[in-house]
């Protein structure tokens, strides 16, 4: 198996989680001659089959759906969706001069994979958020808003200290903290 990202700092997550010594790569994707992104590969048979039989596939981008996860770690593995695959933006709404918005994202290829997250979320913490296309209707996201993203944020971070990718953690603690609100997570 091996687990590549643009991002260093996810990838030494991912090995301090799973107890890994193996070495850091780097890889070019799609004819690329850039090696971009960071790699780490490791062979564990039994770990790849609880994958399977929890949902996750290789080549998982447009096909993925519903996982299984036990409840008491559902948020834990919200947090690692949006530090994988999510984003979180937040802006000055032009229309009105006091109006700070943020949204918290979490993004897929698979349809079925975003209304799963969706039912999942909206089932622990009543809250609905939308689903749209991305820009170049490649990807869906799943979008919360200001209020609905405090309830989220709140259950995504629910202790200090927890694994978490830093750069997405301090630029959603500098929203926060516009609307005093930072101490929240």
């Amino acid at each position: 198996m091996n687990f590549t990202s643009k991002d260093i700092e996810l990838i030494k997550i991912f090995k301090k989680c799973l107890g890994l010594k193996n070495k850091i790569g780097r890889k070019a994707r799609g004819g690329e001659k850039i090696k971009r992104y960071y790699m780490v590969q490791f062979g564990d048979v039994t770990f790849y089959r609880f994958l399977l039989s929890i949902g996750l596939q290789p080549n998982k981008s447009k096909v993925l759906g519903k996982i299984i996860i036990l409840d008491d770690f559902f948020f834990d593995f919200l947090r690692g969706h949006l530090d994988g695959d999510g984003t979180f933006f937040s802006y000055w709404d032009p229309r009105w001069r006091s109006s700070f918005m943020f949204y918290t994202v979490f993004v897929s290829a698979s349809k079925k994979h975003i209304e799963w997250l969706r039912e999942e979320i909206k089932k622990r913490l009543e809250i609905h958020g939308h689903i749209t296309k991305d820009g170049n209707k490649i990807a869906y996201q799943l979008k919360y808003a200001k209020t609905e993203s405090l309830k989220l944020l709140q259950k995504i971070y629910y202790r200090r200290g927890i694994v978490r990718l830093s750069r997405k953690y301090l630029k959603i603690r500098k929203a926060l903290g516009i609307i005093g609100k930072q101490n929240i997570i």
